[in-house]
């Protein structure tokens, strides 16, 4: 993938470990994962359910493998892009799409396993059912809702997690994740510069980084990499633009107020990589799109 780019990879740090400005947090998910689950080792096969760590950000979720090396990975197994202007609700299906799996209970001899969830719901609503029918309720009432309860359970998470995805893309595969990655950094320097600033050109470029984004992972969902290839370039190439211009950006406001890039904003880190070759460098216009209201 890189080759097909002419890119190098990304220097910046944004993104290219797991939590990468919280190492705490990463010891603490892999003490976790060691705990609970399968981690990626050379006993690892194609059935294996690997434990994936989710970092959420601003725009989406990385998802990380647990090597059992003890070493963290350099390239994420899954990354999920959220819709561009996701409301509240939207915002709150991807925490639940990014939530820890639910543990499963073994039926012994039956194949399959139950939802911890689902057993817990079984027993309190056959606890609550047996009370209440202790105090008059019709068990034709009762019996019901005894056994709506663990279905419930069990069952609608699933709907749950169908309904959620349909607001965010997810991009698997190791061509696919590091194209991503790169992606991803670059837009978290905008999202940075754009965190707390009331210049509508930040703003601007932080919203088109995220449409960037999407228009990406839906690529890359219904086609591979190289197939495409030349949409994928002009993406990375209007992003790589985008960090630029708002660099340049920063730096005047910085001499326009007389300060330090630390007392005002975070500078990012100059964009990374070079252009592909043969395209001609257009500079994207934020200006030209302001409102008259803010003046």
């Amino acid at each position: 993938m890189t080759d097909t780019f002419h890119t190098r990879p990304p220097t910046a740090a944004h993104h290219t470990r797991p939590f990468t400005h919280d190492p705490r947090r990463w010891e603490k998910e892999r003490s976790r994962a060691l705990r609970t689950g399968h981690v990626r080792d050379h006993t690892c096969t194609a059935e294996c359910e690997l434990v994936l760590v989710h970092e959420r950000t601003g725009w989406g979720w990385i998802a990380w493998t647990v090597p059992g090396d003890g070493f963290p990975p350099e390239t994420p197994h899954q990354i999920g892009v959220l819709t561009p202007a996701a409301t509240r609700n939207q915002r709150l299906a991807l925490r639940w799409l990014t939530r820890r799996p639910a543990r499963h209970i073994a039926l012994g001899a039956v194949p399959g396993s139950l939802r911890l969830s689902a057993a817990t719901a079984a027993l309190l609503s056959l606890i609550a059912g047996l009370f209440a029918i202790g105090h008059g309720v019709p068990v034709d009432v009762a019996l019901p809702a005894m056994l709506l309860a663990p279905l419930l359970a069990e069952h609608l998470p699933g709907r749950l997690d169908a309904q959620a995805r349909e607001n965010v893309r997810s991009v698997e595969g190791d061509d696919s994740v590091r194209y991503m990655q790169r992606l991803a950094a670059l837009h978290t320097s905008l999202v940075q510069a754009a965190a707390g600033s009331d210049r509508y050109e930040l703003r601007r470029s932080a919203e088109i980084g995220q449409q960037l984004m999407w228009d990406a992972a839906d690529l890359l969902q219904t086609q591979t990499p190289r197939s495409a290839s030349a949409d994928l370039i002009a993406r990375e190439r209007l992003m790589l633009q985008l960090a630029d211009q708002v660099a340049q950006l920063l730096k005047r406001i910085t001499a326009q107020d007389g300060t330090t890039g630390a007392d005002q904003h975070r500078e990012p880190e100059r964009p990374l990589g070079t252009y592909p070759p043969g395209v001609r460098r257009q500079p994207i216009r934020l200006l030209s799109t302001r409102p008259a209201h803010h003046r």
